[in-house]
Parts: structure tokens; C-alpha cells; sequence
């Protein structure tokens, strides 16, 4: 038998942005086997394109590796960002035939309420997890008394506003979420898609380099021509394969 492991799901009960630790929110704990935290993981992946080119990766042994390098994190204590559901939320909301254009980023926001699974973009308004103990499954709905402004954006974020509102005039936005331009052909990918809480890039070379780059190499080799907008050498280099002779490619400065 598989040794007993467990995730921790931070539940918001009030109007706050908040995590397990803080006034007016708990934390359930369910148990799995890391083989049940695979598949978990993995069921998150829910758009049927990805899926399907993804599938191969999905069950690969570098994959198996990185969710239990995750799992054997939780198991010690930690906190992981984002939510369960949110870990794929750039491809879930991006279909691959749907790409227009591709941000990369580095690591989610690692304070809690704020990333949820898309680049540079922060939550509208806090969440209310409910588990599901019989299928060990986590949904997620917005809290209806939560400030439709929900967090600050960061300065990056602030950054890149200024720079949209300057160059293409568009309206001043009220949030920081960017679904609706994921919902439009944006895949705001970050390289490398957990964190744990407080701790910037303390899930990097666990393995989801290997993934956001098989990722990039499908994007790269199946889709339409797209624009890779790439901030800062990170993304610069995350991406340094490209096809340029297909697609657009972008490089300039992260609006830190």
C-alpha cells in the first residue's frame, strides 16, 4: 500500500482574502496515496485540446516525479499556491487552437488570495473551496460579498496597465484579473506553475520547467502563427527555441 500522504485546502468562510492560519477560515485535510495525487493533479487539466496533446507528458515519469516532489512539500507542512483547480487555469481558459498570443511568466503570487493560475494576473474577488471527500475533489466559487475591485495589483501588473492604457488606450481597469483576455486568446503561462506560501520560486527545478516547456514546443509546432511577448531574460530565454520564421516573437524588458 502506497504510504498515506495529504493536501491541505485553505477555505474562506467571511468577506476576506484569506488562508488557514488567519480569523474566520479552517483548513481541511484529506488523505491520498501520491498515485491519487497524480491523477488529481492531472485531472485538473480539463480543456479537451490540451488534454490531448498534453496526455503523453501527463503520465510521463518526469511528471510522476514533480507531483510528488509537490505532495512530499504539503505532506511537510507547506502551503501551495495556487488553488487545486487553478493550477492549469492558462490552459483551461486558452484553448490551443484559440492562441493569439503567449505571456510568460515566472512563479505564481505566493501571498494568499492572489494568484490563480494566470501570469501577472490576481484574483477579482476571494474563494470558497469545498471539498468533496467522497471523489477527493475541490471546486471553487467566488465569495458574492467580496469587493468586486478583490486584490491590489501588484507593480508589475500596475505597469502593465500604463503601458496599455498609453499605447492602445484601452479603459482603466478596476481589477487585476485577466481572464477575459485569456478568454480571448492570451495564454499567460507562467514557467513554473506552484509556489509555496511566502517563498518566491521555491517550486522551481521541482520539474514544471520540463512541463511549460513541452507546453511552449507543442504551441511552437502545432498552432497558428502567434506572438510570444516576452518580458525580461527569463521568458526571453524560456522561449529562445521558437520557430521566428513562423511566428511573431517580441522581446523587451519585464515591466517590474
Amino acid at each position: 500500500m502506497l504510504p498515506s500522504q495529504r493536501y491541505q485546502y485553505n477555505i474562506s468562510i467571511d468577506d476576506s482574502v484569506v488562508d488557514g492560519t488567519a480569523p474566520g477560515s479552517k483548513t481541511v485535510t484529506t488523505r491520498t496515496s501520491n498515485q491519487s495525487f497524480h491523477k488529481l493533479l492531472s485531472r485538473q487539466l480539463k480543456d479537451q485540446s490540451w488534454q490531448d496533446a498534453l496526455s503523453p507528458y501527463l503520465e510521463s515519469e518526469a511528471f510522476q516525479s514533480l507531483t510528488h516532489e509537490i505532495q512530499s512539500d504539503i505532506d511537510g507542512g507547506a502551503t501551495v499556491y495556487p488553488p487545486l483547480e487553478d493550477v492549469f487555469a492558462a490552459l483551461n481558459l486558452c484553448s490551443l487552437n484559440d492562441i493569439k498570443v503567449v505571456i510568460v511568466g515566472q512563479d505564481p503570487y505566493h501571498q494568499p488570495g492572489q494568484g490563480h493560475g494566470l501570469a501577472f494576473s490576481v484574483q477579482k474577488a476571494s474563494k470558497i473551496v469545498y471539498i468533496d471527500l467522497k471523489y477527493r475533489m475541490m471546486s471553487l466559487t467566488s465569495s458574492p460579498r467580496r469587493s468586486k475591485k478583490g486584490v491590489t495589483p501588484p507593480p508589475s501588473l500596475k505597469n502593465i496597465f500604463k503601458e496599455a492604457i498609453k499605447d492602445v488606450g484601452i479603459q482603466p481597469p478596476q481589477h487585476g484579473n485577466l481572464e477575459s483576455w485569456a478568454r480571448q486568446g492570451v495564454l499567460l503561462l507562467n514557467t513554473v506553475l506552484t509556489v509555496r506560501r511566502g517563498e518566491a520560486n521555491s517550486h522551481a527545478k521541482l520539474g514544471w520547467e520540463g512541463f511549460t516547456d513541452f507546453v511552449i514546443q507543442i504551441i511552437n509546432d502545432q498552432a497558428e502563427p502567434v506572438v510570444f511577448l516576452l518580458w525580461g531574460s527569463p521568458a526571453a530565454k524560456k522561449a529562445s527555441h521558437v520557430d521566428e520564421g513562423k511566428h511573431v516573437v517580441i522581446r523587451t524588458s519585464h515591466p517590474r
